[in-house]
């Protein structure tokens, strides 16, 4: 495994001392001639769960609240003589800090000065450049995307979506699959911390792996630039994330976005309706624990449950690809013919686009290579190889035999299921000493999907298909100890586990059955085989057609991957005279093992090359040789052909590898 580690000492002459998912508030107290107000009692009282954070005023009259959980506080200061401070409507916001100065006067501590405006927006303790959304206001606004590339690979709503309110940042055109672009930024290289703990999808970037339901999160500090050392290796913007937390009332919610045919319109000119159901429901609820008869945490314990769960199942019915004509499949290429003449050969025969060339019949004439047509431009079905005549009878015929492309219309689902689950647990311990934990998973599952596996509709054996299934697991668990009133120490321990693993439908198949040896396949797929469109891109191939990609994924990928990332931190905050001083280090480990099975059944390519005339002529005098099938506008030989007689045009195979980054 390797190690990155960030280990930081940091020795701040300013109050810019948010740290992880807490905020934080400073200021001084003063007299009314001005003058610093040493050992003020000073405390932030949570207003929904009735926890108080204290400190005291240095002898120069700086305070500062670190570490305080996201909410809405108000802040009271107590000096004798005078009379008692209380300001009201404080939001503290993620990785944030606010000033509050407090001017006393003087008076009897029975009576109260109570200020009701909202604090300062701008932000005068840090030159940082940040954007803090509260996860409420997306989903008010409805700018949460539900399937779809815009909702991620898990098709549940994400939290990527608010960098759409973010100056200087963008999604890309593809969607939130592999990230974001902030401050033009490569997409992908942002970082994501959920209350306090490293949470980045390292393995690929597919973040909604390892993300939290929006329902669960209380709000997110997108922090872009000039941001403090504690939250280095940072590319393109850092994802604070604070976790929702219960309070002193019970609350709850329940809902459910849908989407269903029956608010669709029908495919144009095919007047097909397919069918569509995608379902995105989900409930929470928080509050104070309480055991009857045992134990009241009104003001000490609190929890917070969410579950969100997708499911999308749905059949496509409507998208025609290509499989060869029942001419092709006996070897009569006659439809490849397109009727347009590209050149002559070195024997003075007209070179036709379409025209199949035997591989056997290559000589030399006139110092240059030559073949002969096919006669009829049929290949005999006692020419085929055998491979290639097992894995065409595994091909299903045209639903439109009259076309040459396009003419196979298949009916296959798309599936997805996606759960996401999560609780958080605070308590204050005593006066002093507070802790927080959350636990954290995510897990889903597809193996059809046309937008994400490249499914296409052909059998499950031979189709490209690569399903996608993974399930990740976070925990935190967070510490503070107020150990004197002008010193406070934070601990923050949190571990991400996620494990990736994209297969075939089909994990059983014996390559023996089509007469195919020579390939290690511990995964028992079947090959990869490509190249077989005469123009168009598989599965959709055009012209003359051919056949579309068989064989599970690009280059016949796949892998089982599993990522481990503990977070440890550690900070103590200081306050002497008109300094705050903070020390504190973090500690990333992180690794994972891939066991790559890529190519491992086989990968092969054909083309047209291998039955394509090899030289041309523009005139008696001048043949030269060809390096390609193309020849000027046109295209000699046929893809199809050359996969029949079994010629590859070029493959690799690999033995299975163990790695680890």
């Amino acid at each position: 495994m390797s190690l990155r580690d960030i280990g930081c000492l940091l020795l701040l002459a300013s109050a810019a001392l948010a740290q992880s998912d807490r905020g934080t508030i400073t200021g001084t107290v003063s007299d009314p001639a001005g003058a610093s107000v040493a050992g003020a009692i000073i405390e932030a009282r949570n207003t929904e769960t009735s926890v108080v954070y204290p400190v005291a005023s240095s002898e120069t009259g700086n305070y500062t609240l670190s570490q305080l959980p996201v909410g809405s506080y108000e802040l009271t200061v107590n000096v004798p003589g005078f009379k008692r401070y209380l300001r009201q409507n404080l939001l503290v916001e993620t990785a944030q800090t606010m000033r509050i100065d407090v001017l006393l006067e003087v008076g009897s501590q029975t009576e109260v000065v109570t200020v009701t405006e909202q604090a300062s927006l701008l932000k005068t303790e840090s030159g940082e450049v940040s954007t803090t959304i509260q996860a409420q206001r997306m989903i008010d606004l409805g700018g949460l995307g539900i399937g779809g590339t815009f909702a991620t690979s898990q098709g549940l709503r994400t939290y990527l979506s608010e960098i759409q309110l973010v100056p200087g940042a963008s999604n890309p055109a593809s969607g939130f699959i592999l990230g974001v672009r902030v401050n033009g930024s490569p997409n992908g290289t942002q970082r994501s911390v959920i209350d306090g703990a490293d949470s980045t999808n390292q393995i690929n970037a597919v973040q909604a792996g390892t993300g939290a339901s929006m329902d669960a999160i209380q709000e997110t500090a997108i922090q872009t630039s000039n941001f403090a050392a504690e939250f280095g290796q940072v590319g393109g913007g850092l994802f604070n994330m604070t976790m929702r937390s219960g309070t002193n009332q019970y609350h709850g919610a329940g809902y459910d976005y849908l989407v269903n045919e029956a608010f669709n319109a029908s495919t144009p000119f095919t007047n097909v309706l397919p069918r569509t159901r995608r379902n995105d429901y989900g409930f929470n609820i928080g509050g104070p624990v309480r055991i009857p008869k045992v134990y009241n945490g009104k003001d000490k314990t609190f929890f917070f449950y969410n579950r969100e769960q997708y499911r999308e199942f749905f059949v496509v019915n409507d998208t025609a690809i290509t499989v060869p004509t029942a001419l092709y499949r006996q070897g009569i290429f006659t439809q490849a013919l397109t009727g347009r003449n590209l050149g002559t050969d070195p024997l003075g025969r007209v070179i036709a686009e379409g025209m199949i060339y035997d591989p056997k019949s290559t000589r030399t004439v006139g110092g240059v290579p030559v073949r002969d047509p096919f006669s009829n431009n049929t290949i005999a079905p006692t020419s085929f190889d055998k491979v290639a005549a097992a894995i065409q009878s595994l091909i299903p015929n045209p639903t439109n035999p009259t076309a040459t492309a396009l003419n196979y219309l298949p009916s296959f689902p798309n599936d997805r299921i996606t759960t996401n689950e999560s609780v958080k647990i605070d308590h204050q311990i005593n006066s002093r000493i507070r802790i927080s934990g959350t636990w954290l998973t995510n897990a889903t599952a597809t193996q059809y999907s046309q937008s994400l596996n490249a499914s296409e509709g052909l059998p499950p054996t031979i189709t490209q298909t690569r399903g996608s299934f993974s399930r990740s697991m976070n925990w935190r668990f967070n510490f503070d100890d107020t150990i004197s009133p002008t010193m406070l120490w934070h601990i923050s321990i949190g571990s991400l586990q996620y494990l990736l693993d994209d297969h075939s439908p089909t994990t059983n198949f014996d390559q023996s059955a089509i007469g195919l040896v020579g390939t290690p396949n511990p995964g028992k797929r079947f090959p990869s085989i490509s190249g077989l469109c005469f123009s168009g891109v598989a599965p959709a191939c055009t012209g003359t057609g051919g056949m579309a990609n068989m064989g599970p994924g690009v280059g016949a990928a796949q892998s089982l991957t599993k990522q481990f990332t503990p977070t440890y931190a550690t900070s103590l905050t200081w306050v002497k005279g008109n300094h705050t001083y903070k020390f504190g280090g973090e500690l990333r480990t992180f690794g994972y093992p891939l066991h790559n099975l890529t190519a491992t059944n086989g990968s092969f390519v054909f083309s047209s090359n291998q039955t394509a005339q090899l030289s041309n002529c523009p005139t008696p005098a001048t043949c030269t040789a060809l390096q390609s099938a193309t020849l000027g506008v046109g295209t000699m030989g046929f893809p199809y052909a050359s996969f029949l007689l079994g010629l590859v045009n070029n493959g690799v195979v690999n033995p299975p590898a163990d790695l680890k980054t």
